[in-house]
């Protein structure tokens, strides 16, 4: 899929573009520059055709301002990864040195570059465009991301070499294994092939790239993905690491499952958690494995007290199933398999809507929602609206009136009627007038 990145010095408005082009609020958006440092990602969907988009910190001419090299880094491996380069410059003032210093750095990259000229929203202004002809790209255009202008135009260029539904969906499984350095992502994944064909190593980090491998296990065919382990942000230190955690992010937003694999010699560590928080975000089917189990003395006594420790830890995600496996010993890799399978099957499980309706007027009926202020939420009509994960649209009375507690009380009594094990799901509610 193509990939786009915005970047500009600060205040240009690149994370109001950013949030226009993938039409949700996901960029911070203040006036004081340098609030976006690291990168942020989303998807655009124009008229079927989709591209991946990416936002960056401002950049500016000041090499003793550290969090400015860290942000600059950060723009460098977005422009390294993007196909085409949305140049971001401000309509209302002229061309400056942090502008010219982004353009030296753009025209060493060898990539499409189109000038996106912001806070173009009357006549006057649309003449100031011509002068940004001076950066010396062909393409310039303007925009108003305060008043959505110019973007349909915009969209157009991004996506004329883009076919509708170009991604197509195969039936092959992938997916990806995902955790800290030297925790046997390699390992496994040899294991699971019965030959060595990714390096492993002892030494942490061997992995700087996502390696897709297509195998055959029990007469269905897979694709596993490898990646670089994902270090702690203030571990990141090397430019090629950044990279790395970039594709590793990649990876896991084309796997269909994403298996979290933790170390038994380490033990579970709060950045666990963290790097579990980035697939349940993609949305995807998540398995925890627990691997150099080999390496337990007493695995019988501690597999209880694993247990445990693991249900503490991962108390908010309850509906992932734990399994432990030794990549030396090849043990349990059977249960690992399919625990793959059942998260892949239920993260794009469809339900019947009357199914899901008698559950939502059982689970209303046993349970009313809260009153406040003297009002209460009403249910009206239930169904499943996507997959990838399960989605659900609850239509109500009043959407505000929807309590956090009532709403996991709704999603647990989902979850005791149908098997969702292994995916997260999302209940989202409109009010009864609201466009469905």
């Amino acid at each position: 899929m193509k990939t786009v990145c915005l970047i500009g010095r600060p205040n240009v408005g690149k994370s109001s573009i950013f949030n226009r082009l993938i039409k949700e609020k996901k960029s911070i958006i203040l006036s004081e520059p340098g609030v976006t440092r690291d990168r942020i990602y989303g998807v655009v969907n124009y008229k079927g055709k989709k591209f991946n988009l990416i936002d960056t910190g401002g950049i500016h001419d000041d090499s003793s301002d550290l969090k400015q090299q860290d942000i600059t880094i950060q723009a460098s491996l977005a422009i390294f990864e993007a196909d085409t380069i949305l140049f971001v410059t401000d309509g209302i003032d002229y061309i400056n040195d942090d502008d010219k210093k982004i353009r030296d750095m753009l025209k060493k990259s060898g990539k499409e570059v189109i000038v996106v000229v912001n806070k173009i929203d009357n006549e006057e202004r649309k003449n100031n465009i011509y002068s940004f002809y001076e950066l010396g790209f062909s393409k310039v255009m303007g925009v108003s991301a305060e008043h959505n202008l110019g973007f349909e135009e915009l969209l157009n260029v991004l996506t004329e070499n883009i076919l509708v539904n170009e991604e197509v969906d195969n039936d092959i499984l992938k997916f990806c294994f995902i955790g800290r350095p030297n925790v046997g992502k390699s390992s496994l994944i040899n294991a699971l092939l019965n030959e060595d064909r990714v390096i492993v190593s002892d030494e942490a980090g061997t992995t700087r790239d996502a390696v897709d491998t297509k195998f055959t296990y029990d007469k269905k065919e897979y694709i596993a993905i490898d990646t670089a382990g994902m270090r702690k942000k203030g571990r990141v230190f090397e430019t090629i690491e950044k990279y790395s955690l970039l594709r590793s992010m990649k990876a896991m937003e084309r796997s269909d499952v994403c298996v979290l694999v933790v170390d038994a010699t380490t033990g579970i560590i709060e950045h666990d958690k963290h790097i579990l928080s980035y697939a349940m975000e993609a949305g995807k089917g998540i398995v925890i494995c627990v691997n150099k189990w080999d390496t337990v003395k007493k695995p019988n006594e501690d597999l209880k007290k694993w247990k445990q420790e693991l249900e503490v830890y991962f108390k908010f995600v309850p509906y992932l199933n734990f399994v432990f496996v030794s990549a030396k010993t090849k043990k349990r890799l059977a249960d690992l398999m399919n625990n793959i399978n059942e998260a892949y099957e239920n993260n794009r499980k469809e339900i019947k809507t009357n199914l899901l309706n008698d559950v939502i007027v059982e689970a209303v009926s046993l349970h009313e929602p809260p009153s406040y202020k003297g009002k209460r939420l009403k249910i009206y009509f239930t169904h499943q609206t996507a997959t990838k994960p399960p989605k659900f649209t609850f239509y109500v009375n009043n959407k505000k009136l929807v309590h956090f507690s009532y709403e996991r009380y709704l999603e647990n009594k989902i979850r005791e009627s149908f098997d969702l094990v292994g995916t997260p799901i999302i209940l989202q509610f409109k009010n009864k007038k609201e466009d469905k």
